[in-house]
């Protein structure tokens, strides 16, 4: 006898939707942190090959419910602060570490943005993630490798000038132009022996200009400019107070991504190793000048962000370094791991002994500094909406 269809369609339906819930076996069961937010870990040794001791820890997060943010360490470029430490005074409910800088000072060593502010540039491309999270609507992510300079327009003395900025927010060098911010800190923490130019105001503008002093201003409203030398180029020499200026960024994308898109977004985080763009592996980091002896072909605790074919963001942490519980990856592995989470975009961030991942306020992986968890320049926030 025939069950009436009217009993086994919700049969059916009931056993549709547990089918889409269940999780592949290497991932196992969620543990649901929040709406939009959950955590995953494995420690499933096929994710090496050979299959070895491993561990990841990895966080699904629905673009619709959360936001990403990103924030500097003690809120200025150059200084170092721990990600728990950092989640916690945002009130992030998940975070992990960000892009590269020097361990010595905390400064980036690659291109970074942060709310808004170009606080590093960088000459060489390297994968980065772009990062628009408005009030309302869906958190959008964009990869691409990228490069992107800053450069100085004004007009004096019946002329129009252009002069090329060396680097933003970096230590000066002679015969060097450098832009400093106010994400920098309160000055240029300069020596005596240059020149600087402090400008003010929502169109630009000269306000003071000192020689042989250092250590010049930066106003919250405005940047300033140093050049290192006593003798200025033709075209320094010509900006005098109350001077108007430009200033103009030139981005490098070797993917397409329009220039507006990075204009508009509000982060853009640095990376090492773009993985995976629009669905198309990447296998060649030639252009991003990674060592294949030290870097791309040996095992290392990782930090990765993506998304995968539904439109979900994945950050996960890869703990390395500690015989007998985690290899760490290298980026065959790392690969694996994208092809595993079905990932069409995706990018190792900054790893080894920064990686470090939060959640509720409490480092979930184990960082392989003997000291514990490392202070980094940056981290990148999951905030709920």
């Amino acid at each position: 006898m025939r069950a009436p269809l009217h009993l086994i369609l919700p049969a059916i339906l009931l056993l549709l939707g547990g089918c889409q819930s269940v999780q592949p076996s290497w991932l196992g069961a969620p543990h649901r942190v929040a709406p939009g937010v959950e955590f995953y870990s494995s420690a499933d040794p096929t994710l090496l090959d050979p299959p070895g001791d491993i561990a990841v820890y990895m966080l699904r997060l629905d673009p619709q419910q959360v936001r990403l943010d990103a924030v500097l360490s003690t809120g200025t470029v150059m200084g170092t602060e721990r990600v728990d430490e950092m989640a916690g005074r945002t009130g992030a409910v998940a975070a992990i570490n960000g892009g590269f800088f020097n361990t010595r000072n905390g400064e980036p060593t690659g291109l970074l943005k942060i709310r808004g502010e170009l606080v590093s540039d960088t000459r060489t491309p390297r994968g980065v993630v772009a990062i628009r999270a408005p009030p309302e609507g869906r958190t959008e992510l964009t990869f691409d490798q990228v490069a992107v300079r800053m450069s100085l327009r004004f007009a004096a003395a019946d002329r129009e000038w252009t002069m090329p900025i060396d680097g933003v927010n970096t230590t000066r060098e002679r015969g060097k132009l450098m832009l400093y911010t106010p994400a920098y800190l309160a000055h240029t923490d300069t020596a005596p022996n240059g020149t600087e130019w402090v400008l003010a105001g929502q169109l630009l503008r000269v306000v003071d200009i000192q020689s042989n002093v250092g250590r010049a201003p930066i106003m919250r409203d405005g940047v300033t400019l140093s050049y290192g030398g006593l003798e200025l180029p033709e075209p320094l020499a010509a900006l005098i107070d109350g001077v108007e200026v430009r200033l103009e960024t030139e981005w490098q994308s070797a993917h397409g991504v329009a220039a507006d898109d990075f204009d508009r977004a509000e982060h853009i985080i640095n990376g090492a190793g773009l993985l995976r763009r629009g669905g198309r592996v990447i296998t060649d980091w030639e252009s991003e000048s990674l060592n294949p002896d030290t870097f791309l072909d040996v095992r290392h605790p990782r930090t990765l962000i993506g998304l995968d074919r539904q439109g979900f963001i994945w950050l996960a942490a890869i703990d390395g370094r500690r015989a007998e519980y985690s290899q760490g990856m290298a980026f065959p592995d790392l690969q694996r791991l994208c092809d595993r989470l079905e990932l069409t975009d995706a990018l190792n961030l900054d790893g080894g002994g920064s990686t470090t991942m939060v959640l509720e306020g409490r480092v979930v992986n184990r960082p392989s500094d003997p000291a514990g968890p490392r202070a980094v320049s940056d981290a990148i926030l999951v905030m709920l909406k």
